[in-house]
């Protein structure tokens, strides 16, 4: 015979919430496992306290208790045959309310960006991260029960998480395993939440961190930092950090994968004569000798002067691409001295030229 949910907390069928409430917090004190030695007596008789304070405390199922007085009456009932959907369900594997493993999970990943200059990226760096999180509540220590309270295993599915129920049906009884709609899979429900985090066991915050960015990182790469998402529910781990990188644009240098590409303007008379270049790199500029009679689009090389391996050691290339500048704003003695020059190499400037010769050629 069921026992009597009023006699089970001591107090009477006219009793208020706050005395029901009052008893139940005395008693669940006096028998929850964590705090009482007596063993098995004592996790029964908390189960029995924990089940009538949760008929007593929900004002549709007290009135079903005072009306009815059985368990099922309490629970809101049931009909001897489950709908279309639950035989379905029970063929085609109870898809509806998933099937749940019990835990309270674990928290949301989150993702920050970080912008970089080219120049950091070479060396690695060391940023400052902000973000907004859900961390562990310190008021109950993540629990989500009020302190000095605990949470309390699930009374309509004993703990487990699931509910399983034998449903007839024309092909005779059939066994379905659903989440528990009560707990949502969790197996403990919170009576007493805690008011700062309302029982939820986490709470918004706002939080730095710093990440170390690697020599050699790409732009569009994102690192993982492990334990530095969101707390999960009442008590769960936490989700992962993703950070995200991007790097400006260069105004000189362009990247493809570990080796750079820029563009390095010679003066004509170089060119022509041969000379020194200075070549700019991540490391400074580099002294190249070009060879004389240097033309535009000539390329050079340099080796370990590009992005580091990511990993490793060893550094991409540098390519420069040489332009060679024709000079403008002459005064008069320098276009003197081309003019002679272009006369000694029969390249007469202002006169027939290249396209002169070639006119008479046809003529």
């Amino acid at each position: 015979m069921a026992q009597n949910h009023y006699a089970v907390l001591g107090v009477s069928q006219n009793a208020s919430p706050e005395e029901i409430k009052k008893a139940y917090r005395r008693l669940a004190r006096e028998h929850h496992p964590d705090t009482n030695q007596r063993g098995g007596s004592s996790g029964d008789r908390f189960k029995e306290v924990t089940h009538a304070y949760e008929v007593l405390s929900d004002p549709a199922k007290r009135h079903r208790y005072d009306t009815f007085g059985d368990e099922r009456a309490a629970d809101g009932g049931f009909g001897d045959f489950g709908g279309l959907s639950d035989l379905f369900s029970s063929f085609f594997g109870g898809a509806g309310q998933g099937g749940a493993a019990r835990g309270t999970g674990r928290g949301a990943d989150l993702l920050a960006e970080v912008e970089l200059t080219l120049e950091e990226a070479s060396m690695g760096v060391e940023r400052e991260v902000s973000i907004s999180t859900l961390d562990g509540c310190t008021e109950c220590g993540g629990s989500g029960s009020a302190p000095g309270t605990w949470p309390s295993p699930c009374s309509e599915c004993e703990g487990t998480g699931q509910v399983q129920q034998v449903r007839r049906t024309i092909f005779g009884n059939v066994m379905t395993a659903s989440t528990c709609r009560r707990c949502r899979g969790a197996g403990e429900v919170i009576l007493d939440p805690c008011p700062r985090c309302a029982g939820k066991g986490r709470v918004a915050i706002d939080q730095s961190l710093t990440v170390s960015v690697p020599p050699g990182v790409e732009d569009g790469a994102q690192l993982r930092v492990s334990g530095r998402g969101e707390a999960g529910m009442r008590g769960g781990r936490k989700g992962d950090l993703y950070v995200a990188i991007r790097i400006a644009p260069h105004e000189i240098f362009r990247r493809a994968g570990e080796d750079l590409g820029c563009e390095v303007p010679i003066p004509m008379t170089v060119a022509a004569l041969g000379g020194t270049v200075d070549i700019p790199t991540l490391d400074g500029h580099e002294s190249v000798e070009v060879a004389p009679g240097t033309q535009s689009g000539e390329v050079v090389r340099l080796a370990a002067k590009g992005m580091p391996r990511l990993g490793g050691r060893a550094r991409g290339e540098l390519v420069a691409w040489l332009r060679v500048v024709t000079p403008t704003g002459l005064d008069d003695e320098q276009s003197e001295l081309l003019g002679r020059f272009a006369r000694l190499r029969d390249e007469p400037a202002g006169g027939r030229g290249l396209f002169g010769k070639i006119k008479e050629v046809f003529h």
